[in-house]
């Protein structure tokens, strides 16, 4: 599934591109319409990755303050939804590893996902089992692990999909996503994680 490229409910009204111009502009009726249009990615996207909890609207908040920040380095207008997608894995892997590492100090601890509110109650048993044993390894992964797998695994993002997102090569997250594998398989099978 990649991250959709919006444009209006009806068809009519005006376009991400042409929204993005206005905004650039200072245009605060454009800045909203981007938001009220992309709010719903950006929050599913980032509850997906990082989970619900008290960090989860400030995530979201962060990425709009974020995007109307470097709005002119956007390239190419029409892109907004993607360049946003981005935006929203840079900022929850700088949550995650803000996370791990004061999980690591003693600060505070590790952030389990609620499964049943990610996962629809009318999802098929075997979907409900996969994400729960997905969603309970994943969060004491390192953020590049974890973020390339749920992109692959629960996203459903092409390999060239998730290395845009994550700013990474292919290869890159062709190696993340297999280890990733390997510690699911390592998880199922009771034997230790690779570090």
């Amino acid at each position: 599934m990649a991250i959709p490229v919006v444009q209006t409910r009806s068809g009519a009204g005006p376009s991400d591109a042409a929204l993005v111009v206005a905004a650039r502009a200072r245009e605060r009726w454009a800045q909203e319409a981007l938001f009220r249009r992309h709010a719903a990615m950006v929050n599913g996207l980032a509850f997906r990755l990082v989970g619900r909890d008290a960090d989860l609207d400030d995530l979201v908040q962060d990425c709009f303050a974020e995007a109307w920040r470097s709005l002119g380095r956007l390239k190419e207008p029409a892109a907004f939804s993607s360049w946003l997608g981005a935006i929203v894995v840079r900022t929850a892997h700088k949550l995650i590893r803000r996370r791990r590492l004061l999980a690591r100090l003693g600060f505070c601890a590790q952030c389990a996902i609620d499964l049943d509110e990610l996962v629809s109650p009318t999802a098929p048993a075997d979907v409900r089992a996969e994400l729960a044993s997905i969603y309970g390894v994943v969060e004491t992964w390192p953020a590049g692990i974890r973020l390339a797998f749920l992109l692959r695994r629960v996203e459903g993002l092409d390999l060239e999909e998730v290395a845009t997102l994550t700013g990474t090569s292919v290869a890159t997250v062709k190696r993340r996503i297999a280890d990733g594998e390997r510690r699911i398989l390592a998880a199922t099978r009771g034997t230790k994680e690779p570090s």
